[in-house]
């Protein structure tokens, strides 16, 4: 196991960690959601440990968010910077993950797999709904986030506060409340959370809107726990929604783990053995393509 610090091309330093495997042509890039890191994500470590074993590199990439708030120095400023899911622009996803397959490119990988968790599959939605990227071979989308579903708890009263500290130019401030029970932010990004469409791509209701899904091109896997406690009871059909709205949804494969949630507690070696069948079925296929 390895750290990675991989800058943007804005300059912005993305921590990471790569588990290698010997003169290997394949990868599994990770994309974090929110607070996605190995201390509430652990399940990261059973994937990165099962794959290198069977010769694929993982690596673990964050993104913005992966903490609440992080210090890094810019590497084009110089500049000490705070990031973190206190202050997150959804719209600089794109950039997180480009910086991400760039290293991978760079590195002479020839089977690049684009993974996200959580907020982070919601961000691989919108990057692939934007970049047909060829240096991408397959997707792995593991329980994006019903975006909807976390905002619903929050109050008009908070949504009224959230609206004044915008309008008397005070968005990039704290606000005085944690949004969503526990994400403590500045009013700019709970407004993104609330009303912007950027990574709001994923939904139960089969007639919202699911653009951003029916333009990726790409084919992969969508991967959920039968537990996951984001989709209003049904798990398995929110997973079978997004699919039906891909134009490849006939080449993808759904994977359903059963009896766990969110961040697969208890399940972490059935998840990465799952990953591994797919990734190793995908890596013989492209050999026998070439």
């Amino acid at each position: 196991m390895k750290k990675l610090n991989v800058a943007t091309k804005s300059g912005t330093v993305l921590n990471g960690v790569i588990f290698p495997a010997p003169e290997t042509d394949t990868v599994v890039i990770a994309i974090t959601g929110v607070h996605g890191n190995f201390y509430s994500n652990p399940f990261y470590y059973t994937i990165g440990d099962t794959l290198s074993t069977a010769g694929i590199d993982f690596i673990y990439a964050q993104t913005r968010d992966a903490f609440g708030q992080m210090e890094i120095v810019n590497a084009r400023t110089g500049n000490t910077e705070v990031i973190g899911s206190w202050n997150e622009d959804f719209t600089k996803s794109d950039d997180d993950i480009v910086a991400w397959i760039d290293y991978a490119a760079q590195a002479g990988y020839k089977n690049i797999i684009l993974a996200g968790h959580s907020l982070g599959a919601n961000k691989v939605i919108y990057y692939l709904s934007k970049h047909t990227d060829p240096r991408v071979n397959k997707f792995i989308l593991l329980s994006p986030a019903n975006i909807r579903h976390l905002t619903s708890q929050v109050s008009e009263k908070e949504k009224s506060i959230i609206a004044q500290f915008r309008q008397s130019g005070r968005g990039q401030e704290l606000l005085p409340f944690d949004f969503i029970g526990w994400l403590p932010c500045v009013a700019d990004t709970a407004w993104q959370w609330l009303y912007a469409d950027t990574l709001n791509n994923v939904h139960v209701e089969a007639d919202r809107d699911f653009s951003q899904v029916e333009r990726i091109k790409h084919s992969g896997a969508l991967i959920i726990g039968t537990y996951d406690r984001f989709t209003y009871g049904d798990p398995c059909g929110f997973l079978s929604n997004i699919n039906v709205h891909m134009p490849t949804a006939a080449d993808n494969e759904l994977i359903f783990i059963e009896r766990t949630g969110h961040t697969y507690q208890q399940k972490e070696r059935e998840l990465a053995d799952a990953i591994l069948k797919l990734v190793s079925g995908w890596r013989t296929e492209t050999t026998l393509r070439g």
